[in-house]
């Protein structure tokens, strides 16, 4: 992985690869790389940013109106020029970029190398495309598109691969199982990408690609069928992004200007679907399934990274106010250790991208053994938003910064919400509080503005803490999983080590670290484990360890006992993890920053998972 685009049409291709692989840096990268058709295939490739390759390829020929780009994640192999994408096939009759990971390419390579093939990479990718260059030459009547075929039919893992062929250059030849593209339809131009941030501002219609799909795009028209070569229907579909989502505007990073929407994602989440005046919520993706979800005798989130600290909270929500009981997996691990599943079960997959490989494959597992399956995602037409039976889309807009921050508060929203609305239909909860509660919800976006305007303070605390090597953060009940959301997104983006941990758990181990050079950030709004919560201060400072506290406005107490403290205002315990992770986001974008770390493209990190 990690980002592709293509074009053919008769514009000058170079400008529009270009832009859309910056469009596509968001996703995290370590090289780059294009294949530009102009009386043959001119490859350039080169470890590094855009900016890099940029810069090597300003004295070459970059004319031609028929391309594919790439930005690389490395799976196989170190980043280095070599192993940058595209790649060519040892003949040069084909140049592949892909996404993904061919599971069984050490067994085909060795294949190829009996064949007398050569490989000048350590990729997974080059395999593949050997693979299809030796079907094609097999028989003059082999097209191009039945090599790609042919190849692909021998494949095990996933791919998201776009291939031009040199002596088919008039053409571009896709195909997807398990990692996404989407095509781009244009006036005789057409698009090709992984995501539709780099077509965005050249078309509005497209089509997003199934597994198992293959589309053959020419200047004038497309093919979509199967790679067994049986025919597709075409579902075009209106593609729902706007331009402006795209650009930083006034902001030095999206990170900041994510945590700064944050209030309206919120509302956008809640919006016609919160109705406090009405004293109702409303899922309209999930009144289909209501009835099976309020008589579910499980419920089981899976998730990965933040949205997986999302399920946890989600999962105190609705066994504390639905009581029904709730297992949260990581995605990862729920589908290999074969889990027990029935027709009574209902199984929730978040994901910001809706195209988490891990979760995909679990969500399929799952659907395998006659669970219901609803997902929770941002991306309209996104696989997970394709292959569930119901769900519910958080609208929290586009999410540039790869450290996740206004997708995490738009899925909180949605857990809430549906830990209520469950309640409400199954009695568990009464009209006094449901009423309370649904006017809480409604307020946070408002509070959420109050904590963000403390932003300059919060950036003090920060120069305390910014060469800080280690990290505790602890919680209790709610904020537990806050406490693990502000310790990831601090290793994240500052490269700091950081832990969280429930509270009551510090004194199993955890407590052996606590020394006066180690920052302990505790979440401590007024609540019912308040006075617990007290004691593992008491307990912190004690040793010596220096205390940034979440708490509530003007509690004079913890103020005083503590180092630092970071003010959220007064909330029901319920929503307060929709308030209490807005600082801690703010405190790691800000050393992060004083670090002089990159904090939308974190090293190692990718923004769409898409290879397991």
């Amino acid at each position: 992985m990690c980002g592709i685009v293509g074009y053919i049409g008769d514009k000058d291709v170079y400008p529009i690869l270009i832009k859309g692989l910056k469009r596509l840096e968001y996703r995290g990268y370590d090289s780059t790389g294009l294949a530009l058709c102009n009386n043959g295939i001119n490859l350039y490739k080169q470890k590094g940013k855009v900016s890099d390759l940029e810069a090597y390829v300003a004295d070459k020929d970059i004319n031609g109106s028929i391309g594919i780009g790439h930005t690389r994640w490395a799976t196989h192999g170190e980043p280095n020029d070599t192993n940058a994408h595209p790649h060519s096939s040892m003949k040069n009759k084909f140049s592949i970029v892909h996404n993904g990971i061919i599971e069984n390419y050490a067994d085909l390579k060795n294949d190829l190398l009996k064949k007398g093939y050569t490989f000048s990479s350590d990729t997974d990718t080059e395999v593949l495309a050997n693979l299809i260059e030796y079907f094609y030459e097999q028989d003059s009547e082999i097209t191009a598109e039945y090599a790609v075929r042919l190849a692909l039919s021998k494949v095990v893992g996933a791919y998201g691969i776009v291939v031009i062929s040199n002596d088919e250059q008039n053409k571009l030849i896709a195909a997807r199982k398990g990692s996404p593209l989407v095509l781009g339809i244009g006036k005789g131009e057409y698009f090709i990408a992984s995501d539709a941030s780099p077509i965005v501002e050249y078309t509005e219609h497209v089509v997003y690609l199934n597994d198992f799909d293959l589309v053959i795009i020419e200047k004038e028209s497309f093919t979509l069928k199967n790679i067994e070569n049986n025919p597709v229907s075409v579902k075009i579909q209106q593609l729902n992004l706007e331009i402006g989502e795209l650009d930083k505007g006034d902001f030095e990073h999206f990170m900041l200007k994510e945590i700064f929407e944050q209030p309206q994602t919120i509302a956008d989440t809640f919006r016609g679907r919160l109705r406090p005046g009405q004293q109702d919520i409303v899922l309209g993706g999930l009144i289909d399934v209501l009835p099976q979800i309020v008589n579910a005798e499980r419920i089981i989130i899976i998730g990965c990274g933040t949205s997986w600290h999302a399920a946890l909270i989600g999962e105190y929500l609705i066994e504390e106010y639905a009581r029904v009981p709730v297992e949260v997996e990581y995605a990862s691990e729920f589908r290999y250790r074969n889990p027990i599943l029935s027709e009574k079960d209902v199984v929730i997959s978040i994901s910001q991208s809706g195209e988490t490989a891990d979760t995909i494959a679990a969500l399929n597992m799952a659907k395998e053994k006659g669970a219901l399956i609803l997902g929770i995602c941002n991306v309209v037409g996104s696989t997970i938003s394709r292959e569930t039976k119901a769900g519910v889309y958080t609208h929290a807009g586009v999410e540039i910064g790869v450290a996740s921050t206004k997708a995490f508060s738009a899925q909180v929203t949605v857990l809430t919400m549906l830990a209520l609305k469950l309640a409400k239909e199954k009695n568990t909860i009464g009209e006094e509080l449901y009423s309370i509660l649904i006017s809480e919800l409604s307020t946070i976006p408002e509070k959420v503005k109050t904590i963000i305007l403390n932003h300059p303070q919060i950036k003090e605390v920060a120069k305390k803490y910014m060469n800080a090597i280690n990290a505790l953060y602890l919680g209790r009940g709610y904020l537990f999983p806050v406490a693990l959301e502000g310790a990831l997104k601090l290793k994240e983006i500052s490269y700091i080590h950081a832990e969280g941990y429930a509270a009551g758990e510090m004194k199993h181990g955890p407590i052996a670290l606590v020394d006066d050079n180690l920052p302990v950030v505790v979440v401590a709004p007024q609540d019912d484990y308040y006075e617990k919560i007290v004691s593992n201060i008491q307990e912190v400072k004690a040793r010596k360890g220096n205390i940034i506290a979440v708490v509530t406005e003007g509690d004079k107490r913890l103020k005083e006992m503590v180092d630092d403290v970071l003010e959220i205002p007064k909330s029901h315990p319920a929503v307060a993890p929709l308030l209490a992770v807005i600082p801690l986001q703010l405190l790691a974008y800000h050393i992060a920053v004083l670090r002089g770390c990159n904090v939308d493209q974190p090293r190692n990190l990718a923004k769409s998972v898409t290879v397991e």
